[in-house]
C-alpha cells in the first residue's frame, strides 16, 4: 500500500498499567492526555517490542504501550491484561499485520495494534539523498567504463533536458519520497543542484515537492553546487555556477548549501570554492554539506582539514549561526588514516566539539572506490560506522545517495537496506555492531521546534521512546529485536510521522495449493 489517509480516532482514557521503572515519565501524564487527547492529535502504538540499549530480556522480551500527544511521546507502559494486551512474548506470537483504527472523521485519535509482533525504531532518515537525479539512468547514456568521470560526463548530458520537462524532475522526485516514506523516512536532506545547464529549475522542482509532502516527510532542500565554481585553473573569480548558487540561497525553503570541491581545477580553487560556501552559509544562517575527499589517493591532502580551520575560525569570530552544522559526506579519503590523524579528528570532533558530522555512502563508496587497483586494504574505501565507533568514539551517519543513476546504479531508497550490507563489508554481525549500524541509518537528523539538525558526534542517543521525544517512528512487522533489523530488515513497516499514521507497506504473498507430493523428477537408475 501508499500512503495512507491520516484517519485517526480519540480512543477512551487508557486504563493505568504497571510503569516499567526504566521507562517511567518525570511527570503525570498530560492533561490532555488524560481526556483522551483533547485538541491535540493521539496515537496509541499498543503491543509493541521496544528498542533498548541492554540486551537485558527482562526488558526486550515484554510489549509496551506507546502514547502519542500532540507530535510526541507523552509516556511509555508496560502492555498488560489489565492494559487491553492479550499477548505474550515475541516467542509465543505468530506473525500478523498490525490493526490499524481511526474513530473520529477528522483523522485526529487513532489506535495502532502491533498486536504482539514487530519492533518500534525512531523514523529512518536520508541524512543525504539526491532528489533530482534519482531514476534517471534509463535517460543516461550507456555506462562502459562505470568510473566517476563517465557518470560526470553522462548525467551532465540528461541533467540538460531538465529546465525542459520538469513534470519528469517531479515525477522522479516524488516517487522517491513516497517509496522513502513507506521505508519509514520521515526526514531527509535533499541535494538538488545548480548550474549553468539546469539553473533553478531543480530548486523550484525540490521547493516545491517539500510542499507537497510536508506532513508526512520534512524535505529538507540543500543547494548543491555539483559542478566548479570556477570554470578553469586560470580564473581568479568564480563564474555563472557561483551566481546562481548565491542567488538560490535566498529562495524561501532553502536550509542548507553545500559543493564538491573536488572537482575544482586545482586545490587552491577547492578551497576557495569552500570558503564561497561557508560565507553564503553564514550570511544566509544555513547548515554546510560538502562532498568532500572523494579519493584514495595515499598522497592527497584531505580537505576536511581546511574545512575544520575555516568552521573554527568562523566561529571565533561570530561568523557562524549558533545551532549550524558542517555535514562531509563520502570522505573515502579518510579510511586511509593512521593512529595520529584519527586522534587529531577525535579532539576535533570530541573534544572540541565542532559542529560536523560524517555521512558515510557506501553503496556509492563502494561502486566508486577503489578502482585500478587503488585502495590498499580499506574496503574499496567507505566510513567503517561500526569500528569507527568502538575504536574512535566517533558515530558516523550512513545514508543512501543515490538511487539509480550513473554514480550508484545499484540499489533502492531504503536506509535499512545500509544495515545487511555494512554487516557483510565490515563484517559487523555482533549485537552492538549491528545496534551501531541501525543507529547511523536512524538516529542522525533531528526536527526539533521547527528546526532541523543533524547528530552530534560525541552525543548518546538511546533509540528507546521517551516522554517529550518526537513522535516519528518505523514500525517493522516482522522483526522483534534490534539484530534481526539490522541482519534482515522486515518490508513490511508502517510509518508513524508526528503521531499519525501516514503509511503503510505490506507484503503481499501466496504458495500455489500442494495438493500431493509431486513425483520426482529422477527415478532410481535413471541418467542424472
Amino acid at each position: 500500500m501508499g500512503l495512507s489517509q491520516q484517519l485517526h480516532h480519540s480512543p477512551a482514557r487508557p486504563p493505568v498499567s504497571s510503569l516499567h521503572p526504566l521507562l517511567a515519565p518525570p511527570s503525570p501524564p498530560s492533561a490532555a492526555a488524560m481526556t483522551g487527547g483533547g485538541d491535540y492529535p493521539s496515537l496509541v502504538i499498543r503491543n509493541v517490542h521496544l528498542p533498548f540499549d541492554s540486551d537485558d530480556p527482562t526488558l526486550a522480551d515484554p510489549l509496551y504501550n506507546v502514547y502519542c500527544v500532540g507530535g510526541r511521546v507523552d509516556r511509555v507502559e508496560l502492555a498488560t491484561a489489565n492494559g487491553g494486551s492479550g499477548h505474550g512474548s515475541r516467542h509465543s506470537t505468530p506473525p500478523q499485520h498490525p490493526e490499524y483504527q481511526a474513530r473520529d472523521r477528522q483523522g485526529a485519535h487513532a489506535e495502532l495494534d502491533a498486536q504482539g509482533r514487530g519492533i518500534l525504531l525512531p523514523a529512518l532518515c536520508h541524512a543525504h539523498i539526491h532528489l533530482d537525479k534519482c531514476f534517471l539512468l534509463d535517460q543516461c547514456d550507456e555506462l562502459v567504463t562505470g568510473n566517476f568521470a563517465e557518470a560526470l560526463r553522462v548525467t551532465a548530458k540528461a541533467k540538460s533536458s531538465f529546465p525542459h520537462n520538469p513534470d519528469d524532475l517531479y515525477d522522479r522526485g516524488r516517487k522517491l519520497i513516497i517509496q522513502s516514506v513507506e521505508c519509514g523516512v520521515t526526514t531527509m536532506r535533499a541535494h538538488v543542484e545548480v548550474d549553468e545547464a539546469v539553473h533553478f529549475a531543480c530548486v523550484d522542482t525540490g521547493l516545491r515537492l517539500q510542499r507537497h509532502f510536508r506532513d508526512v516527510c520534512h524535505v529538507q532542500i540543500a543547494v548543491f553546487a555539483q559542478e566548479p565554481l570556477f570554470a578553469s585553473a586560470l580564473d581568479e573569480r568564480p563564474g555563472l555556477n557561483y551566481a546562481l548558487l548565491q542567488s538560490a540561497v535566498h529562495r524561501p525553503g532553502v536550509e542548507a548549501v553545500g559543493s564538491a570541491p573536488y572537482v575544482e581545477p586545482t586545490i587552491a580553487h577547492a578551497q576557495r570554492n569552500i570558503d564561497y560556501v561557508f560565507e553564503l552559509a553564514a550570511e544566509r544562517g544555513l547548515h554546510v554539506d560538502f562532498h568532500l575527499d572523494y579519493n584514495l589517493e595515499p598522497g592527497a591532502e584531505p580537505l576536511l582539514w581546511y574545512v575544520l580551520d575555516q568552521l573554527r575560525a568562523r566561529i571565533a569570530h561570530g561568523r557562524w549561526r549558533p545551532g549550524a552544522h558542517v555535514c562531509v559526506g563520502h570522505a573515502t579519503r579518510l579510511t586511509l588514516f593512521g593512529p595520529e590523524e584519527w586522534a587529531r579528528l577525535r579532539e576535533a570532533l570530541l573534544e572540541e566539539r565542532l559542529p560536523v558530522t560524517l555521512v558515510g555512502l557506501p553503496q556509492s563508496d563502494l561502486y566508486m572506490m577503489g578502482r585500478n587497483g587503488a585502495g590498499g586494504d580499506a574496503p574499496r574505501g567507505t566510513l567503517n560506522v561500526p569500528r569507527l565507533k568502538e575504536e574512535q568514539g566517533i558515530r558516523v551517519a550512513m545514508a543512501v545517495n543515490n538511487v539509480e543513476n550513473a554514480f550508484t546504479p545499484q540499489g533502492g531508497v531504503d536506509p535499512l537496506g545500509l544495515c545487511p550490507l555494512g554487516v557483510a563489508v565490515f563484517q559487523a554481525g555482533t549485537k552492538n555492531d549491528c545496534r551501531a549500524l541501525l543507529v547511523s541509518a536512524s538516529f542522525h537528523l533531528r526536527r526539533l521546534a521547527r528546526t532541523y539538525t543533524h547528530f552530534v558526534p560525541y552525543q548518546e542517543s538511546s533509540m528507546t521512546p521517551s516522554p517529550g521525544a518526537p513522535a516519528d517512528f518505523v514500525l517493522l512487522h516482522e522483526n522483534d529485536t534490534l539484530h534481526a533489523a539490522a541482519l534482515s530488515p522486515s518490508f513490511s513497516r508502517t510509518t508513524v510521522r508526528q503521531g499519525r499514521v501516514v503509511a503503510c507497506r505490506v507484503a503481499r504473498t501466496w504458495l500455489v495449493p500442494m495438493r500431493s507430493p509431486s513425483p520426482s523428477p529422477l527415478t532410481p537408475g535413471s541418467a542424472a
